[in-house]
């Protein structure tokens, strides 16, 4: 029988809202803890004090100064500094500026150092506070050391005896691959390449497939994803490792806070609105289309995506048919940033179809949920999705998803069947943009259907993408973690 004590968790990543967010790594690792906390568990955070975290404006305050580190061959003085999100839930700061006092969140060659660095001052800052977790959760490459050091340098020392870790992998085309000398700053040198029968991967450190190798448990942020990096196609050369750790991988996916991701409260939107007063919704499509100069009209199908501009997300598909696209008379906006070539074909396809086509090549929260209480349509046709949030926050707003069945995205989305009534969105299989250009006609066509799109957007609204099921689930691991942590495999 599992044990169903209180958990003491630590949370260890490299960005979280509201402090700073690069990604949806952020969202998650912001959001999860409130609901673990809900459950009874002591939750406490870790992430770094980037110059971007301004101490005032977040109330931190100093807990411990001058914690000197050894680095390979030198010393790092770092200091702690704690803030709290949501109901007091403590957040400690790696504070070291030589590292992250930067205009940039990532992208320095010395981006390997920097994050093994904060994970080195995380750990020897809660034997300084004299709180050891009963887990580590770790999140992304950046902290993908955390479970090596735990079966090294770590191993046996008492403080961490009874300490597990759980390693999430939200995307696994990132892996923070280094030389060598990664291993002589993070003090593991002596055990060495990891991959010999690995081409690509003998003679370079795999910082997330240390992570994989050592963990404890496993998790990735779909059912669908941790199915999928299993095989070549989407295991990015880890699959062989990841078949190998299969019995304690796991997919759980991601929720929204629906706190923050509210129409019935979004300060950010035009007009608020629920699903009990769904007509209020097409004011905000108004607003949106004079927002971005588009002519004024309910009846136009309004299509959006909100995403970075990269072949992953499908761009590279979108460009071979937006032209027939654009013949059907909808109007399309997009909002992100990413690849110069796609910035200068949205750029160019608004100046040339400026009554149909607008571009906001930045990324602004508040324009973003404006979009998703406006727009009819959103689309995802991405190459690959560990899980997306996109999907999730257009069916809370009412706006009806177009994806492709990959990751959490066909875990979340079902194609509407006109025979039972049944299904959320529109969903395509193979990489084709005439796939997906089929799936937009199916949607375009009921819409012209008002009461059944209604509908549509009725069972996206009321479906339940909280936190809640994905916190306990994470629960069940976590206590599979330390099962698995006792038992010395």
């Amino acid at each position: 029988m599992q044990d169903e004590r209180p958990l003491k968790i630590l949370i260890i990543s490299a960005e979280m809202v509201p402090f700073v967010k690069v990604g949806g790594l952020a969202d998650v690792v912001g959001a999860l803890p409130k609901s673990l906390q809900a459950l009874g568990h002591d939750i406490r955070l870790a992430m770094p004090r980037y110059g971007q975290v301004d101490p005032t404006r977040f109330h931190l305050e100093t807990i411990a100064d001058a914690i000197s580190l050894n680095m390979s061959n030198f010393q790092v003085p770092v200091s702690v500094r704690r803030g709290t999100v949501g109901d007091a839930i403590p957040v400690y700061m790696i504070d070291a500026p030589r590292y992250f006092e930067r205009e940039n969140i990532y992208g320095y060659t010395d981006d390997g150092e920097r994050f093994i660095l904060f994970c080195r001052g995380v750990l020897e800052a809660l034997r300084f506070l004299d709180w050891s977790p009963d887990i580590i959760h770790c999140h992304d490459w950046h902290t993908g050391i955390v479970p090596n050091w735990m079966h090294t340098i770590y191993h046996d020392d008492p403080f961490y005896a009874q300490t597990a870790t759980v390693y999430t992998i939200h995307n696994l085309a990132y892996q923070g691959i280094f030389g060598y000398r990664i291993l002589e700053v993070a003090g593991v040198a002596a055990h060495g390449f990891l991959y010999p029968q690995i081409a690509e991967l003998a003679n370079v450190v795999d910082i997330m497939g240390r992570g994989i190798l050592f963990a404890d448990a496993i998790t990735t942020v779909s059912e669908r994803y941790a199915q999928e990096i299993l095989t070549p196609t989407f295991g990015e050369k880890l699959d062989h490792l990841l078949r190998s750790r299969r019995e304690r991988l796991f997919g759980i996916l991601n929720g929204l806070d629906y706190e923050e991701m509210n129409p019935a409260t979004d300060h950010y939107i035009h007009t608020n609105f629920d699903a009990q007063s769904l007509d209020k919704r097409p004011e905000n499509k108004r607003m949106l289309q004079e927002q971005t100069h588009l002519p004024v009209n309910s009846e136009v199908p309004l299509l959006a995506m909100i995403s970075r501009l990269t072949d992953q997300k499908g761009f590279d598909m979108l460009g071979q048919i937006i032209q027939p696209l654009l013949a059907q008379g909808v109007q399309f906006v997009v909002l992100g940033i990413g690849d110069q070539h796609y910035h200068e074909m949205f750029q160019n396809l608004a100046a040339r179809y400026p009554e149909q086509v607008a571009i906001f090549l930045t990324f602004n929260t508040e324009i973003a949920q404006r979009i998703y209480a406006g727009s009819d349509m959103f689309l995802m046709p991405s190459r690959f999705e560990p899980c997306g949030l996109g999907q999730l926050i257009a069916m809370r707003y009412g706006s009806v998803p177009i994806v492709r069945a990959v990751g959490g995205l066909a875990d979340t989305v079902q194609e509407y069947n006109p025979r039972s009534g049944e299904g959320n969105g529109f969903v395509f299989t193979n990489y084709d943009p005439w796939e997906l250009f089929a799936a937009i006609v199916r949607a375009l066509e009921l819409y012209r259907f008002k009461d059944i799109w209604r509908k549509l957007q009725l069972r996206g609204m009321a479906a339940d993408h909280s936190w809640q099921a994905s916190a306990m689930r994470y629960v069940e691991v976590y206590n599979n973690a330390i099962e698995f942590h006792k038992s010395g495999k």
